[in-house]
């Protein structure tokens, strides 16, 4: 049920951000997630299509670009990709590490449809 809350917050960021562009609407939103995260894509594109209605997002089209997850361990200093729930360290066992990247969950991009410009005026 978070991916609601979740989805809103895109929504309001992609506004807010296309307004000073001079968006008429909003045709397309970047999103990166991590691997642990715990954001599901269908839910997050099920909201969005219900809470984008009537708003400068509506009918934009959400593109998951997923993140793997990679860990440090604290001891040996090891970079590496989990296996499965296993998060030990392959190098040396240890069981502090700390995760350097696959927890994110952020808007890259958007991309918009402008205002057109008057005849004979520049854009």
């Amino acid at each position: 049920m978070h991916e609601l809350a979740v989805t809103q917050s895109v929504l309001e960021i992609a506004l807010r951000h296309a307004a000073p562009a001079g968006a008429v609407r909003i045709t397309d939103v970047y999103l990166v997630i991590g691997q642990l995260s715990s954001i599901v894509d269908d839910s997050v594109q099920f909201y969005w299509d219900a809470i984008s209605e009537n708003t400068a997002a509506q009918g934009a089209r959400l593109h998951f670009r997923r993140v793997p997850a990679e860990l440090r361990c604290w001891d040996c200093n090891h970079r590496y990709s989990p296996n499965g729930e296993d998060l030990a360290c392959p190098a040396c066992g240890g069981l502090r590490v700390q995760v350097v990247a696959g927890d994110e969950f952020r808007v890259e991009a958007i991309d918009i449809e402008p205002v057109a410009a008057p005849a004979g005026e520049p854009p």
